[in-house]
């Protein structure tokens, strides 16, 4: 086994238009070490200064090569494609010139690919929300820190994993392989380049380390590819790329084609869904896409994939376009999944998703309490100090445990343990359904979050435990109604003055944003003027 003092890996770095991140992402490759022997820097014909940042980091610095190309490809394929042809070292690892490699990086990929002889590496990767700083580990618990995946047929889950630049690719393989991204205009790259490498079956080694973190800029004014869902063009890219590598997938070895299907069912589609929108054009469009889509799925794929993709599947087939309640459906896709009322039956008594659109329930009788996609209201009492909750029973499944406490938790939208209230008893309150009036004390809320160190504007997200008579319990959102989502401004002896914003989540869940004292309101202000900015994206 080499050592890692040994240049090993060259850093395929791609760009375009990024000058002003792109030195981050080159640095952060360089500080790697001696085991990164070069740094293939590929400019896609920018015309911001990218080049000009580029050709002057190399100046300083002899591991920086950088490739300029003359006319701009489209997409992220064929710069990486340049990258590749341009390494000199055993083995390839990607980075995107707005994210970064953390310390270590590339020395624990190499470690771990030379320890077990293994063509793939892969490391943690996490998604990091920025300004907060809130990091989301990616796919967590698809791998095992450790192990040696002998084929990737052996887990066929891993096709969930479509990313490229957490792992680290023996360049032999590569070529063996002939293993490239698609060319040109073609978004989504990594879905085909990903199904290509397992059609190849390589050994996998998995180590523990963090390996890549992925920036997100959701109010950037050029936000990356995968937030840059205002069209149904972006879904068109997605559903052509998924094909593509359920293609390669299956010609591989059929199994592996079959997770990928029942993958774009629970993640993909859903993830679409429940961001859809009203505009009917969109809807519309959308719908029809993907319906002619899934109706060529294979049907083993359908019946493996969970019951909320399955429903979601049985409702698209049954309607021609977008139903009329079809925001109830995106409510349903959303995290955590309500199904909101009335729930209808057919003329034999089964569950349905609606007497307009008829698709059938099915498997709804085997889902776990914590699994059932129970929806919870929320209405302000005694004058906003209190909640009226009220929970939905769904076609009599939560009758059968039943609900006997609901507990609120405050959850820190930039991360953190929840804050936990005490528990209240529910009553049946006759109508298939139970309710209870809880605390909703802001102001100590905001006493907790300044003690954690949450500055100006705290947001917090708000779930209910339900717990019930039977032992199983479930965890959700709730849906504000009534006048729950009017700002108020409440006297405080510790802060003299409040703010309370309770909103509707793009989920339709409710959530808060509490300004303390003089410092949180002139934030509060400032972000409101910002936000009515012309031109200024939509946070």
């Amino acid at each position: 086994m080499s050592s890692t003092n040994t240049p090993r890996v060259s850093v395929v770095v791609i760009a375009y238009n990024d000058a002003a991140l792109v030195g981050e992402a080159v640095t952060s490759a360089l500080a790697q070490g001696p085991v990164v022997g070069e740094v293939i820097a590929v400019d896609d014909a920018s015309t911001d200064g990218t080049a000009r940042v580029l050709d002057e980091l190399a100046a300083v610095h002899p591991r920086l090569k950088v490739v300029h190309r003359t006319e701009n490809s489209g997409g992220c394929g064929t710069p990486r494609n340049d990258g590749i042809a341009a390494a000199t070292e055993p083995y390839v690892l990607f980075l995107d010139s707005d994210d970064v490699l953390p310390p270590g990086a590339a020395a624990a990929l190499v470690r771990g690919a030379e320890e077990h002889r293994a063509p793939v590496t892969v490391g943690a990767c996490v998604r990091r929300e920025l300004p907060q700083g809130h990091d989301v580990p990616w796919m967590p618990g698809l791998h095992t820190p450790g192990e040696v995946i002998e084929r990737p047929a052996d887990r066929p889950g891993l096709v969930r994993d479509t990313l490229c630049v957490n792992k680290l690719y023996e360049r032999s393989f590569l070529d063996k392989h002939g293993i490239r991204f698609p060319d040109g205009r073609f978004v989504y790259e990594d879905f085909v380049f990903t199904a290509r490498v397992l059609a190849a079956a390589p050994r996998i080694a998995v180590v523990p380390e963090l390996v890549y973190v992925w920036h997100v800029r959701r109010a950037a004014a050029r936000v990356s590819i995968s937030l840059d869902r205002k069209d149904v063009g972006n879904w068109a890219a997605r559903v052509q790329a998924h094909a593509a590598a359920a293609a390669v997938l299956t010609a591989a070895d059929p199994a592996l084609g079959l997770a990928c299907q029942v993958k774009f069912l629970e993640y993909d589609l859903r993830m679409y869904l429940r961001e859809l929108g009203t505009d009917p054009g969109y809807q519309a469009a959308w719908w029809t896409l993907t319906r002619d889509y899934v109706a060529g799925f294979d049907e083993a794929a359908v019946e493996a994939a969970g019951a909320r993709a399955r429903w979601i599947v049985r409702v698209l087939r049954a309607a021609p376009a977008p139903p009329a309640d079809v925001r109830r459906l995106m409510r349903f896709a959303a995290e955590p999944p309500r199904l909101l009322p009335p729930y209808a039956r057919n003329a034999d008594g089964v569950p349905v998703w609606s007497e307009e659109t008829p698709a059938v329930l099915d498997g709804l009788a085997e889902l776990p309490v914590a699994e059932l996609p129970v929806t919870v209201d929320a209405e302000p009492a005694g004058g906003g100090a209190r909640l009226t909750l009220r929970v939905h029973d769904l076609y009599g499944r939560l009758a059968e445990a039943p609900p006997r406490t609901a507990q609120l938790r405050f959850v820190p939208r930039a991360g953190g343990e929840p804050v936990v209230v005490q528990a209240v008893a529910l009553r049946p309150d006759g109508a298939d359904g139970w309710s209870a009036e809880l605390p909703f004390r802001l102001a100590a809320l905001a006493a907790t979050g300044r003690r954690r160190g949450l500055r100006g504007i705290q947001a917090w997200d708000v779930r209910v435990s339900v717990d019930c008579a039977d032992g199983s319990s479930l965890l959700t959102a709730l849906r504000p109604l009534g006048d729950l989502l009017r700002r108020r401004a409440l006297l405080s002896g510790r802060y003299g003055v409040l703010l309370t914003q309770p909103y509707r989540t793009a989920a339709g869940s409710l959530a808060l944003r509490l300004a303390p004292g003089a410092e949180g309101a002139a934030t509060f202000v400032r972000n409101r003027l910002g936000r009515a900015r012309p031109g200024r994206r939509p946070r």
